[in-house]
């Protein structure tokens, strides 16, 4: 259990350890602080941890002088934003009109059962976890996953098997 100090003096206690607190109050301050820089610093804070936890938003509440309330509702408004770590390898399938129309809901099925996870879980080991997506902007490529942040365009549910290879060397 940590003590963080925010600008304004007052002191609270979280449970994370020291270096995550001085990233988490770092990156704040190189948004000044602003609380119009919320979605910003979430970003910036998701970028570098992976998610955002309950205990992290607590601290960037604290130091943009929000409320918990407020930082929470953004988090989960946003779909981009999330409160569960994923894989090391994050599968995301396009589920937009255009993937949708040539058989993500397939591919996506796919994913799910060779990975044995389901959409918005990740599995046991860490390796991956699955989510869907609105519009990854390639729907000529439809359908389309992405791992990580590579691009896999015209996947078939025959190609899924090829593609999670590539990820379990």
């Amino acid at each position: 259990m940590e003590k963080v100090t925010g600008s304004d003096g007052v002191e609270v206690r979280v449970n994370l350890p020291k270096e995550k607190i001085d990233k988490i109050n770092d990156i704040c301050n190189d948004f000044g602080n602003d609380p119009g820089e919320l979605i910003n610093v979430l970003h910036e804070v998701q970028h570098t941890f992976g998610y955002i936890p309950a205990e992290v938003q607590d601290i960037v509440a604290h130091n943009l002088h929000l409320s918990v309330a407020q930082v929470y509702g953004v988090v989960t408004f946003y779909t981009f934003f999330t409160m569960i770590p994923k894989g090391e390898h994050p599968v995301s399938v396009c589920t937009g009109t255009a993937c949708y129309v040539r058989g993500a809901e397939r591919v996506l099925d796919e994913f799910r059962k060779e990975l044995g996870v389901e959409v918005g879980e990740t599995a046991p080991d860490g390796r991956f976890s699955i989510n869907c997506l609105r519009c990854v902007g390639a729907c000529g490529l439809a359908p389309v996953a992405l791992v990580g942040e590579k691009v896999y365009g015209r996947v078939s549910p025959d190609g899924v098997k090829t593609i999670i290879a590539e990820y379990k060397k």
